[in-house]
Parts: structure tokens; sequence; C-alpha cells
């Protein structure tokens, strides 16, 4: 059955990830954000209601399935605070969560894998913001 879903990953294997899993794994995570970008550079669909993947950890062991049950496209500056909440980071306010965010994504590592060192986002960039639905295997 894992076999024939798609894998979910969450940042870059490494402590962030850790993070984010282990938030995953206590049900404090249930909303996560994406750039548009992304999905326009690898050329992928946006994910939509219903969909299921196999989230894995770090070292690419599957830890349980993800499945969508609501997504929305939104300008930076148009999230709210019960998504930021919802990501399990611990952000209070939703400057925390952007500048959390934005640290991410003007990251070394986040420009060396979209191959633009001075990538920036803004308010106008277009985020994908899910909530999903965890079942640990």
């Amino acid at each position: 059955m894992l076999d024939d879903l798609p894998v979910s990953e969450y940042a870059f294997p490494g402590p962030l990830r850790d993070q984010l899993i282990a938030a995953i794994r206590a049900g404090e995570k249930t909303t996560t954000t994406s750039l548009l970008l992304d999905y326009e550079r690898e050329n992928d669909p946006l994910p939509s209601v219903g969909d299921r993947a196999v989230v894995i950890d770090s070292e690419g062991e599957p830890i349980g399935i993800e499945e969508i049950v609501h997504v929305r496209l939104a300008r930076l500056a148009e999230v709210d605070l019960p998504h930021a909440i919802a990501e399990g980071e611990g952000f209070t306010t939703v400057a925390e969560w952007r500048e959390g965010h934005e640290g991410f994504w003007h990251g070394t590592e986040y420009r060396a894998s979209i191959e633009d060192p001075s990538f920036t986002v803004d308010d106008d960039t277009l985020a994908v913001l899910v909530r999903f639905r965890f079942e640990p295997i």
C-alpha cells in the first residue's frame, strides 16, 4: 500500500525535518506551507483535498500517512494566525511564523535547491497553505 503513494518530505533532512516530524507525530503540526513557485518549478500539480502521501523522516523511513483536508492559495501577507499556530513550530504570532519561514526560504539550502542564490519572498509571494490529517504507521 505504501509503495502506491507519493512521498511527502518536510524541509530538508536534518534538524528542522526532525523537529517537524516530532510535531506531526505529537499532533501539534496539522498545517504546512510551501511556495507556489516550488510546484511550478517542478511542474507538479497542486495538492488536492483527499490526496494521501507517505511522510518520511530524515533517514527516508516512512513514519505515517498524511491526508490533505484543506488547500488554499494565499499571498504571504494573507497567512492568518490559526494557520501559523497549526504549523506546530511554536509560533504565537504571524510575524514569528513569517520570520521562521523566510529564514528557511532565504537560507542557503533552499536557495541552492532552486538554483537562485539571491531568492527572496515578499508580501505578494504566493503560498500553498495545506491542512492535513496524519495517521502513524
